[in-house]
């Protein structure tokens, strides 16, 4: 199945480099490909990885403080522990589970993609890519803007560029992209750099907040009288707690994340792709370690800003609005440590950017490719990051890149994609019949359903961003799918002993296939066929051997073809093949004929009844209809030397 193609240009190449590595997830590729040196199979020990997943999840330390008192007030301490809690005994073992059933850094998409066929599976996962995508864009988007503003409220730059905050964020995502097109392969080098200098800093951020605290022991006492005069007692707090915890969630977006970057670990030696257990104990070390290390920070940072920072600078316009820990810093440590922190601050909200750029990378390519809804260059890396660099400008445009405009779109993908991965593993478990876990995830799950609930119905502007994002791949898919629908969509063809012998044996005088639909498989039937085929066609003999197709799952787009052979009644030769597609298996067995034995094969058919147009839509959605054209077409767009290419006959 070769055809002669002319070698791609310089910039081509470039631009489709590593194609044949993206998005197989175990099938081979269409079109391969010359592998570049292979770098990921190495791995990185689990604590250098939890710094590249770190860049985006301790990150939200920049802006987490500032909203947290934005949506709280004085509650925001007993909200913040509300939403430790969540992490460490919701969030934490979905995500420990998800990455024990999703090893290959799927996450929970995969398995519940497994949950469903046809194309209610398939519209599923478009749907649930909408919201990852939400997620992950609105990381870029959103850390890029809230780097430019800790660079813009900076004392030494504020009167420079006090009104250049949206050409800074589109600066800092543009050069997010040149970092994934130069290559990105020191990433995980770099994260752990900046992870380990931003926690240094906010831990003296910390650690001086606290001996202030200490010392000026009446912001404490103001701020407990404050609590109780607004609040009343403790379970008030708590209720308050629970109703505004819908407005934190951005503190638990590094979960899907962490699962994402899960094929970078390096795991045990004898480690194997099937069961990868170090890799898996690893991540959920990972794991583990990034949620301790965030709610320590959480409970204590929401603690400092909301005694000492006046409740009007956390306004929009106000010095911590959005960066209430960069405002402590210069306030109690000076305008130079302040601008160190603020440097560090932008840096690893720039590269958090990445982390999110990683995981769309990894994730989009193990889909929409292999449904056949998206183009064979989307399995390669530098074309999807000019995609999503341009769709990041776009987002950014529409927000004006203020960060809290994007708080509610952002929180709506992190807690969709929670609420489908805690859903997930509840459905795992009850499967596994692990009645305790099953109960407990299912806790999980109700919790994260409602938070997610109340933020849609709050912030409805997130569900919005989401909608648009799922109707972009929706449309962007199936129009894609309609574009390639006359593709050779086999990836490779096997044929038992039995079926070799059939072909091997026609090699010698001329390959004839008949295309029939089988019914009772009868004697009649091949008999009625045969018949039917030599008076249509007005040809003698009956030296041919019958194809039947059997439609498993239409929506599948590429697969394997085993081609199986018996001999019914003791005279016909049947040929027997389960694919997606009639015409593309029909499509690829002939071309296989041909490349094996040298001879140009022969398929006869009949018409399809009905009207073309409806017998076309039967095809593109069930994988039958227009069977004889449609063959004949993918054939011509397979080979396109008229003299090589075998022939199609309809009667």
């Amino acid at each position: 199945m070769t055809t002669t193609e002319h070698p791609p240009s310089r910039l081509r190449a470039w631009m489709l480099e590593g194609l044949a590595d993206m998005g197989k997830n175990g099938r081979q590729a269409p079109q391969p490909v010359p592998e570049p040196e292979q770098h990921a199979h190495e791995g990185q020990r689990w604590w250098r990885v939890m710094c590249l997943t770190g860049v985006d999840y301790f990150s939200t330390l920049g802006y987490q403080p500032g909203i947290a008192a934005l949506a709280a007030g004085l509650l925001s301490p007993v909200a913040t522990i509300v939403l430790v809690l969540v992490t460490l005994f919701g969030a934490l073992p979905v995500y420990r589970r998800v990455a024990e059933e999703s090893p290959h850094g799927e996450g929970s998409i995969a398995m519940l993609e497994r949950l469903l066929s046809f194309w209610k599976g398939k519209l599923f996962v478009l749907a649930l890519l909408g919201f990852a995508a939400t997620d992950f864009l609105i990381t870029i988007t959103l850390s890029a803007a809230d780097a430019s503003t800790h660079l813009v409220e900076n004392p030494h730059f504020t009167s420079v560029l006090h009104d250049k905050q949206m050409l800074i964020t589109l600066i800092l995502v543009a050069l997010l992209g040149a970092v994934f097109l130069k290559g990105f392969l020191e990433a995980i080098g770099v994260a752990v750099y900046l992870v380990v200098a931003y926690l240094v800093l906010n831990t003296v951020v910390v650690i001086v907040g606290m001996w202030h605290v200490v010392t000026e022991g009446h912001v404490v006492t103001d701020w407990t009288s404050a609590l109780t005069t607004e609040h009343g007692n403790v379970f008030a707090m708590v209720g308050v707690s629970l109703l505004v915890f819908p407005k934190l969630a951005l503190g638990l977006s590094g979960f899907e994340t962490g699962v994402a970057v899960m094929p970078h670990v390096e795991g045990d030696p004898d480690d194997t792709e099937q069961n990868p257990k170090g890799r898996i104990r690893d991540t959920k070390k990972l794991l583990t370690a990034a949620a301790l290390i965030m709610s320590v920070f959480l409970i204590a940072t929401s603690f400092i800003t909301t005694v000492l920072i006046p409740e009007k600078e956390f306004e929009s316009g106000g010095r911590a609005n959005g960066r209430a820990l960069a405002y402590l810093s210069h306030e109690y440590l000076g305008n130079a440590f302040g601008t160190v922190y603020d440097f560090s601050t932008i840096a690893i909200l720039w590269f958090a950017g990445a982390s999110a750029m990683a995981g769309l990378l990894n994730l989009m390519p193990r889909y929409l490719p292999r449904y056949g809804m998206a183009p064979h260059w989307a399995r390669a890396v530098r074309p999807m990051v000019i995609v999503f660099t341009l769709v990041a400008f776009l987002v950014t445009w529409i927000f004006d890149a203020s960060v809290d405009a994007q708080g509610g779109a952002y929180a709506t993908g992190v807690l969709v994609l929670m609420s489908s991965a805690a859903i997930a593993v509840t459905i795992s478990a009850r499967r596994a019949r692990q009645r305790n876990w099953t109960i407990a995830f299912g806790v999980v799950s109700a919790v994260l359903l409602y938070v997610t609930v109340v933020n849609v119905i709050e912030r409805p502007d997130g569900v919005k961003i989401g909608a648009c994002f799922i109707a972009g791949i929706i449309l962007v898919s199936l129009l894609s799918r309609l574009a390639r629908a006359f593709e050779l969509r086999v990836t490779s063809v096997q044929l038992d002993p039995m079926a070799e012998r059939f072909i091997r044996d026609m090699a010698s005088r001329k390959i004839r296939f008949v295309a029939n639909e089988p019914e009772r498989r009868d004697k009649a039937e091949y008999r009625d066929k045969i018949e039917q085929i030599r008076n249509d066609n007005d040809i003698p003999g009956e030296d041919f051997v019958f194809v039947e197709v059997t439609v498993l799952d239409a929506s599948e787009f590429e697969a394997g073809l085993t081609v199986r052979g018996e001999v019914l009644h003791g005279r016909y030769r049947v040929l027997t093949l389960e694919s997606s597609s009639i015409p593309n298996a029909l499509a690829a067995l002939m071309l296989h004929a041909r490349d094996t034995t040298g001879r140009i094969p022969h398929m006869y058919f009949e018409w399809t009844e009905g009207n073309p147009f409806a017998n076309f839509l039967r095809f593109f959605l069930f994988g039958q209809g227009e069977v004889a054209p449609v063959t004949r077409e993918v054939l011509r767009e397979a080979e396109p030397d008229r003299a090589r290419r075998p022939r199609v006959h309809t009667g």
